[in-house]
């Protein structure tokens, strides 16, 4: 018999959440039947997209009172009744705060070696090349819809859908702008490429920094927060400047009172064009994209940076993480540690 550990939902936060909103259980898994496997879980990510669930409807129904928290994960299978899953295989998929889970092989994908090898390590398969990755790629070419020369802006860019979406501008001969929070998160933006990087922490008004790093306008926004940050780049477009709405972190927390935008004149003086994306929107492409980021990775015009934190019981607090500015790169929860 199997015991499994995972974090459910105990209750709905109120603003940003707090450990206690997450109960750890313990529970034994049932023998396995005809059709499934049993998958050992080793890494999971925690994605500040999951916060709107905790609290009511967004891209998918709120999560339920007692459910296990939702995320994508990388693991082993230990045993198997499932022919499209063999014992040994390394996979990933939606797996969930949890250490083990029985699968019927839906949404469970046995990791490409001829993608995860060399550099590529197991763990890009839920970021680089897992969601957040995924996110840049077609955020970036399906609604920015880049050419060679444009300005590109982009907001918490050391995480790991910012990052890519930079690094993926400069391969298109675009200039890039990043957003980070600190000085060591800044030089990090530099080191992987991109032309400016501003800390919004100590610019003071963004509207002026981002008209001094752009003084011809920016024609295309890759918008990963939302709020004021979003209004001093409306504030800077070029006409016919392209917004991407990957993200809205700082008003994930505000509840029923969000900021929302301001400034709605240059959408018609500059003719300007902002459009959401759920990246499963593109899921038939995933493949095609994933095999052009492999290419650019093994060739070094695209990077990534993990964060890795140690141990299941630190999930909760690796996720409030995300809404204080501590996280640097993609987070990790490593779940054997």
């Amino acid at each position: 018999m199997t015991t499994n550990r995972r974090w459910v939902l105990a209750k709905r936060p109120q603003g940003v959440p707090h450990a206690d909103d997450f109960k750890l259980e313990q529970v034994t898994l049932p023998e396995l039947q005809d059709g499934q496997a049993l998958i050992r879980v080793d890494h999971i990510s925690v994605d500040p997209g999951m916060r709107s669930r905790l609290s009511g409807d967004s891209y998918a129904p709120a999560m339920a009172i007692g459910e296990t928290i939702e995320s994508a994960g990388v693991g082993k299978v230990l045993a198997s009744r499932n022919a499209k899953l063999k014992e040994g295989a390394l996979v990933w998929g939606g797996f969930g705060w949890q250490s083990h889970f029985i699968s019927d092989g839906r949404g469970v994908q046995a990791l490409d070696p001829e993608i995860y090898k060399d550099k590529i390590k197991p763990t890009a398969a839920i970021g680089v090349f897992g969601i957040p990755g995924l996110t840049a790629f077609f955020g970036l070419f399906e609604i920015g819809k880049p050419k060679e020369g444009n300005v590109v802006l982009i907001s918490s860019a050391a995480g790991t859908v910012g990052a890519t979406a930079g690094q993926i501008a400069k391969i298109l001969g675009c200039t890039t702008i990043g957003l980070a929070g600190s000085d060591a998160k800044c030089a990090y933006l530099k080191e992987t490429g991109f032309d400016v990087a501003i800390n919004y922490k100590t610019a003071g008004d963004l509207t002026a920094a981002f008209k001094q790093a752009a003084p011809k306008g920016i024609d295309i926004y890759f918008d990963n927060v939302g709020a004021e940050t979003l209004d001093a780049a409306i504030l800077n477009m070029k006409k016919h400047g392209r917004i991407v709405v990957s993200g809205q972190i700082a008003e994930y927390n505000a509840g029923e009172n969000p900021r929302g935008i301001r400034h709605t004149l240059p959408f018609i003086t500059q003719r300007l064009k902002m459009e959401g994306l759920v990246v499963y929107d593109y899921g038939v492409q995933f493949n095609d994209a994933r095999a052009q980021m492999a290419e650019w990775v093994r060739t070094g015009k695209l990077t990534y940076r993990e964060e890795i934190i140690e141990g299941l019981e630190q999930a909760p607090k690796a996720f409030v993480g995300l809404f204080t500015g501590e996280s640097f790169g993609r987070r990790l929860v490593h779940v054997a540690g």
